[in-house]
């Protein structure tokens, strides 16, 4: 692999030194927007697209001891607190924890509601289904903010030179000279 020239690489450096200062923050940021946006939705009765499907599933989950119209307003502060820790910053192994079991329930429906959730198993999810899959970046957001709730930050360089770690640098299998 050849260098890029020096005033590529200073810049590039410049790039991925920002990313690495704000890469957290902004995802942290973003993450709880969509939380406390979407729980906002469901204070309002009729407003959220998921409320329905939300409701259902905690009454299914809870074998009917929690109706919807209990489910979906508690289920709606879960998800504004959520958004409130994240975007504050504090607490965020509290915030995260909500976060983790809210999302454990949020993908029931695809194995409760499968006739709602998929027109054809497992390859084609309905919008409902969509909807719940891509959570799975939300999840990933949130495992990449709980790594640094003890300090840990993202780094624009390596810590040591090559060959940093055991196996040392990864690399694609085209890269190889």
């Amino acid at each position: 692999m050849t260098m890029p020239p020096k005033r590529l690489d200073d810049v590039d450096r410049r790039i991925t030194a920002w990313m690495a200062d704000y890469g957290v923050l902004l995802l942290r940021i973003a993450l709880g927007i969509v939380f406390f946006w979407f729980g906002a939705l469901k204070l309002v009765p009729g407003l959220s697209p998921a409320e329905d499907l939300a409701g259902r599933t905690i009454e299914a989950l809870t074998f009917g001891h929690v109706p919807a119209s209990v489910a979906v307003p508690v289920l709606a502060l879960w998800e504004v607190a959520i958004g409130v820790g994240l975007l504050v910053g504090r607490w965020m192994r509290v915030t995260l924890l909500l976060l983790f079991v809210q999302m454990a329930g949020t993908i029931t429906p695809l194995f409760l509601f499968p006739a709602e959730t998929w027109i054809h198993f497992p390859l084609v999810p309905t919008l409902e289904g969509q909807y719940i899959i891509k959570n799975i970046v939300l999840v990933s957001a949130a495992i990449v903010i709980g790594a640094t709730v003890r300090g840990g930050q993202l780094t624009p360089e390596p810590l040591s030179g090559p060959g940093v770690g055991d196996a040392g640098p990864v690399a694609a299998p085209g890269d190889r000279e």
